[in-house]
């Protein structure tokens, strides 16, 4: 028997009491020879599985794969006759996914994903391994097996475990299957965009993993409770770039509707409620209809929605009150309490280092604070994995520490398998590296720090190169500014989706809530290293926004945020450049320069 892929040190000490069992079991069914892979990074993403088994199908001769949930716990009940959440002995107040779902989350991803597997997913079973409970400890739980993504054990069923892993192992090597599963090419990721519109319109069509999955099924929890007890119940769920907020709110739209409840999606952001509907929309009003925006909800009625979905919730403002809001409709009502009040279920997606602009306050504490000061229950979901930037946590918390958002200071990237950053010495090889994985087949769109003024269109129709660097004699415009196309340059809000989109430079406000292969990320003069470390430069922002009411303290503040959501929009690369000479040569020194070239994923 092998153990590959060591745990981190954190994990370690679980691993001391749980591995061994598992190990032991192998060597009493006479399977020593199959290889125990820890800690098994799912394709594209930060989550692990607790332990992936390869080796020889005993039936087939194949390659055979059991992924096995190792669970310590001692026991457990359902949450509140849930079956898909349970409450666990030690673990108080907070119900956990039921780890037969965890698991069938694990086998449908790598099947899905592992291009070795060829998308059957008969090819990957599943088993939670509950080594420390009694069956009478935990006997609800088996009501949920179902399949062969399914099965469970515990110690009282260690015998019946030893014979479910001789069924599906021969006494053989299992080395080659465990080398093709790690070696295997990566199916392309299921992009957002196209399957959001099957997602509400037919049938479930995203596999959300552990905290995902999580968030989904306390939020239909919590919309069943509310109907039965006709009480509020407020869900805020927080994660990360790409941590899958906007796909947890897909599916439970999809889901919600199928179900006949009333259910809305809003954004605070044009660009996402403005691609949604034309995208998933397609073709249907009733469908573009579920896409609102924030400040639709000042005359709502009560609790006249099911549920309302608020993505992208970083991005609520104080209230809804425009510019263009007439003078007998304006009112101080927090737009917080328009939201909370529009539904029995408002749900709560967001990042709070996303916060970019002035007067936006979608917090966790303030979304909290404003709930319970209502009196309504509140419930919160953490999502600890990373699913944009290829999966590389890594990657994030470096950004964190670049930009100096979680006190530490900027670090050495030392590379990620799963993701690529590399400086560009100018912006015109910045440009090139971007066309070239743009011509290889991947996404690549390039955005910049709100550092140059950004024009209307010219008398003949074209875009103003606004975007300019004299040093090198480069320039290019901004995305389009409004609703219309310019020539072949695409609306402001599909410039990160439509194909046109490529030839302009992204604004924050463009680019955020949306993700692409390859990022490109110029960084302008408001962002410059002196000693050791970032500072901003708030004389050098063109954005019209940081005007006097906003203090320094708060520009300093959304500046790093803006960069923060610039890098962190690529899922397999990104490539930075800045135009300050000492900050381009602070950059690369951190990043260690290596061949960027992944060939597209198969």
């Amino acid at each position: 028997m092998t153990v590959g892929l060591t745990p981190s040190q954190s994990e370690r000490r679980s691993w001391d009491r749980s591995l061994p069992v598992l190990a032991s079991d192998l060597i009493d069914a006479g399977l020593g020879q199959v290889e125990v892979l820890v800690e098994y990074q799912l394709p594209l993403t930060s989550k692990r599985a607790d332990v992936v088994l390869a080796g020889v199908d005993r039936r087939t001769g194949g390659d055979a794969y059991v992924v096995v949930e190792l669970k310590q716990w001692s026991q457990a009940d359902l949450y509140e006759e849930d079956q898909k959440l349970v409450l666990v002995e030690g673990m108080p107040g907070r119900p956990q996914l039921h780890p037969l779902l965890q698991v069938k989350g694990y086998c449908d991803y790598i099947a899905d994903f592992a291009a070795v597997l060829g998308g059957h997913h008969d090819a990957v079973r599943g088993v939670a391994y509950l080594h420390n409970a009694a069956d009478l400890d935990v006997r609800d739980l088996y009501d949920f097996v179902q399949d062969e993504r399914t099965r469970m054990f515990t110690k009282t069923r260690r015998g019946a475990f030893l014979d479910y892993l001789r069924e599906q192992f021969a006494p053989k090597a299992g080395a080659g299957a465990a080398d093709r599963l790690l070696t295997t090419a990566v199916r392309p990721s299921k992009q957002l965009l196209k399957l959001a519109a099957a997602e509400i319109k037919n049938r479930e069509q995203f596999v959300l993993l552990a905290e995902q999955r999580l968030a989904y099924e306390i939020v239909l929890h919590h919309v069943e409770k509310a109907r039965r007890a006709h009480s509020k119940e407020v869900v805020i769920v927080s994660g990360g770039p790409g941590s899958g907020k906007s796909v947890i709110a897909l599916s439970l739209l999809g889901e919600l509707t199928r179900q006949g409840r009333a259910a809305v999606h809003a954004t605070g952001s044009r660009s996402f409620t403005h691609t949604m509907r034309r995208y998933v929309g397609k073709g249907s009003t009733r469908v573009q209809s579920f896409f609102k925006y924030f400040n639709n909800f000042t005359k709502a009625d009560p609790n006249d929605l099911d549920v309302l979905i608020c993505d992208e919730a970083h991005r609520i403002r104080e209230n809804s009150s425009t510019r263009y809001t007439k003078a007998s409709d304006r009112t101080d009502r927090p737009q917080m309490d328009e939201l909370m009040a529009a539904a029995r279920v408002p749900v709560f997606l967001l990042d709070e280092h996303q916060v970019v602009r002035p007067g936006e306050l979608g917090t966790v504490a303030d979304i909290r604070r404003h709930a319970e000061s209502l009196g309504f229950h509140v419930h919160e979901v953490s999502l600890d994995a990373q699913f944009r930037c290829g999966g590389s946590r890594t990657y994030e918390n470096w950004v964190l520490r670049l930009l100096g958002l979680d006190g530490d200071s900027p670090e050495v990237w030392t590379g990620d398998d799963h993701f690529d950053v590399t400086p560009a010495d100018s912006p015109h090889e910045l440009e090139a590296l971007l066309k070239s994985k743009l011509e290889a087949g991947y996404s690549a769109r390039m955005t910049a720090g709100f550092c140059w003024k950004w024009s209307e269109p010219g008398k003949d129709g074209t875009l103003v190169p606004d975007v300019r660097i004299e040093e090198w004699g480069w320039s290019r415009p901004w995305n389009v500014k409004g609703d219309r196309a310019v020539g072949e340059a695409p609306s402001s809000a599909l410039w990160a989706t439509e194909s046109g989109g490529f030839g302009q430079v992204g604004c924050v406000f463009t680019a955020q809530g949306f993700e692409y292969d390859w990022n490109g990320v110029i960084i302008g003069p408001d962002l410059v290293a002196r000693d050791g470390r970032l500072v901003t430069v708030r004389s050098a922002s063109k954005d019209p926004a940081l005007n006097r009411s906003v203090s320094d303290q708060q520009a300093d503040r959304l500046i790093r945020n803006s960069y923060k959501v610039l890098l962190t929009r690529g899922m397999v690369g990104t490539a930075i450049y800045a135009v300050d000479p000492e900050t381009q040569e602070f950059l690369s020194t951190l990043i260690e320069r290596a061949a960027v070239g992944r060939p597209p994923q198969a």
